[in-house]
C-alpha cells in the first residue's frame, strides 16, 4: 500500500470509525493455529476502540478460536469481523446484544471491551455461566461494581484477568526484578502521573441517536439522558455516568505500575506486601478546559498504607501540559534512600543516590503477552498477572477512591475488609450508583 493510500486508508477509517487498523499492521496471512480440541474459544463483547485492537490480539492468538462478536453498533462491525475471519480462517458469528455469547455453551471466556458503565454485568453474567473473563480496565465503574465482580469471580471459581497489560510486560517484570534486588534501599515514597496534553470536546448540543443503535441499551444501568454525541462513542469516559475519567483511564495504568513497584520494594525490606491503602485525599477539578467533560483535568491524590513506617503513593494529573515529567509524558517512580526508578510506557531507567543513571531496558505495552497469560491461565486454572482480586480490583479502587476524596475535596479513610469508608456516609454514598436503571441491575451472585 503506496504511503498516499495508507494515509487515505487510515484517515477514512478514522472518520467511520472503522477498525481495521490494527488488523493491517498485524496481519500477515491467516494465523497458524493449535488442534481445535486445544483452543479456547472465545466470545468478544465489542468490536471498535480498545476492542478492536483485542479482536485482533485473540485471533492472533494460536490457542483461540474467536467464536462470536457481540456489537451494540452494527456500524462498527464489518472491518473487525473481515480482519478476525482473515485471521483465524472462518467467519466468527455475530449479534449486537452480548447475551448470546453468555448463553452459548459452547463459548468458554468472555473478553469485554466496552466502556467502563458495561464491564461489570458481563462480566458477572459470564461467571454465572462458567465462562472465563477479560475485562478491560478500570474494572467496572465504580467500587460496588467491582466488588461484586470479586464475589462473582471467588463463588464460581473463574479466571478473570483485567486488562492492565504492563503486568505481563517484560518491561515490568524486569524492572519489579531490579526493585527486588534491593538497589533502591528503603522506599517510602511512589508517583504515578499523567502529563501528556489532551484537547477539549467542546459543547456539542444533543441530538438523535443512530438508528442503527439500541441507545437505551447502550445507556445500561447509567440514568436516562438525550444522545450527545460527545457521550457516546470515543468520548464517553468523560462523564460520571459511564467512565471514571483519566484517572479510571491511563491513570489506572500508571498507579498500579507504581503500587507494584513500591510494594516490590516493601517485600525486599521484610514487610507484607501492600494491598489497599488507609487514607486517601485528593484535590483538583476541571480547571482548564471549557468544555463538556465532567471530570477533573487537573488532580492531585495521596495515598497512604497503614505501616511501620507508612508508606505514601501519589497520582497526579495535568492532561493539559504540553511537557514531559522526569522524561515520561505519563509514567511512574519509586524513591528510596539509595536510589530511584522510572518507569514509562516504552522502558524504565534506574538512578543512584547521586542522580546517576545506573541501568535501563526498554519495552513496550503491547498486550499479546497479557491475552496468553489469560488463555494459560483458563487451562492450568492458576491466577493471571493482573488477576482481579489481588491486582485489578485493587488498583481499580485507586481510581474511584481518589476520584471520591477529589470531588469531596478531603481527606477520607478506607477499610479493606469491607471496601467501605469509615464513618463517613457522603463518601460512601458514592461507592456506587444511586439506582442501576432497570432492567441492567447488577446480578446476584
Amino acid at each position: 500500500m503506496s504511503k498516499i493510500n495508507r494515509r487515505r486508508f487510515l484517515k477514512q477509517s478514522a472518520i467511520t470509525g472503522a477498525v481495521a487498523f490494527p488488523f493491517v499492521l498485524t496481519q500477515r496471512g491467516q494465523a497458524a493455529k493449535a488442534p481445535a480440541s486445544e483452543r479456547v474459544r472465545v466470545g468478544m463483547v465489542g468490536a471498535a476502540g480498545r476492542a478492536g485492537k483485542l479482536n485482533s490480539i485473540f485471533a492472533n492468538n494460536p490457542n483461540v478460536d474467536i467464536a462470536a462478536i457481540a456489537e451494540i453498533d452494527p456500524r462498527r462491525l464489518p472491518n473487525t469481523l473481515q480482519g478476525v475471519t482473515k485471521i483465524q480462517g472462518h467467519k466468527p458469528k455475530t449479534t449486537t446484544d452480548f447475551r448470546e455469547l453468555i448463553d452459548d455453551p459452547k463459548i468458554d471466556a468472555l473478553c469485554i471491551g466496552t466502556p467502563d458503565h458495561w464491564h461489570a454485568i458481563p462480566a458477572i453474567q459470564g461467571c454465572l455461566a462458567g465462562k472465563d473473563i477479560y475485562v478491560e480496565k478500570p474494572d467496572s465503574h465504580n467500587i460496588v461494581e467491582g466488588q461484586r465482580m470479586v464475589q462473582a469471580m471467588r463463588k464460581h471459581k473463574r479466571i478473570i484477568q483485567m486488562g492492565s497489560q504492563h503486568r505481563s510486560t517484560e518491561r515490568m517484570k524486569t524492572a519489579l526484578a531490579y526493585v527486588r534486588e534491593g538497589h533502591l534501599g528503603k522506599c517510602l515514597v511512589a508517583k504515578a502521573w499523567e502529563s501528556t496534553k489532551q484537547g477539549s470536546i467542546g459543547h456539542p448540543p444533543d441530538g438523535e441517536a443512530p438508528k442503527e443503535v439500541d441507545y437505551d441499551m447502550w445507556l445500561g444501568s447509567a440514568p436516562k439522558r438525550p444522545f450527545n454525541p460527545k457521550r457516546f462513542h470515543g468520548s464517553w469516559r468523560w462523564f460520571f455516568d459511564y467512565g471514571a475519567g483519566d484517572l479510571g483511564n491511563d491513570g489506572v495504568h500508571r498507579l498500579d505500575m507504581a503500587f507494584a513497584a513500591l510494594s516490590a520494594a516493601v517485600e525486599t525490606e521484610g514487610g507484607e506486601p501492600l494491598r489497599m491503602p488507609r487514607k486517601i485525599s485528593g484535590t483538583g477539578g476541571k480547571w482548564y478546559f471549557d468544555d463538556a467533560q465532567e471530570w477533573p483535568d487537573t488532580m492531585q491524590v495521596t495515598y497512604e498504607y497503614s505501616r511501620t513506617p507508612p508508606r505514601i503513593l501519589t497520582y497526579e494529573m495535568r492532561i493539559w501540559a504540553p511537557y514531559k515529567y522526569l522524561g515520561e509524558g505519563e509514567g511512574a517512580a519509586v524513591f528510596g534512600d539509595r536510589g530511584y526508578i522510572i518507569l514509562g510506557n516504552r522502558g524504565w531507567r534506574a538512578y543512584t543516590s547521586g542522580g546517576k543513571m545506573v541501568k535501563q531496558h526498554g519495552g513496550d505495552s503491547d498486550a499479546t503477552a497479557h491475552v496468553q497469560d489469560f488463555i494459560d491461565c483458563i487451562k492450568t486454572r492458576k491466577r493471571p498477572y493482573c488477576d482481579l482480586e489481588t491486582v485489578g480490583h485493587p488498583a481499580s479502587v485507586l481510581c474511584h477512591a481518589g476520584n471520591i476524596a477529589t470531588q469531596l475535596g478531603r481527606t477520607i479513610t478506607f477499610d479493606a475488609r469491607t471496601e467501605t469508608f469509615v464513618n463517613d456516609d457522603e463518601a460512601n454514598a458514592m461507592r456506587g450508583r444511586p439506582e442501576w436503571r432497570k432492567p441492567w441491575v447488577l446480578p446476584d451472585v
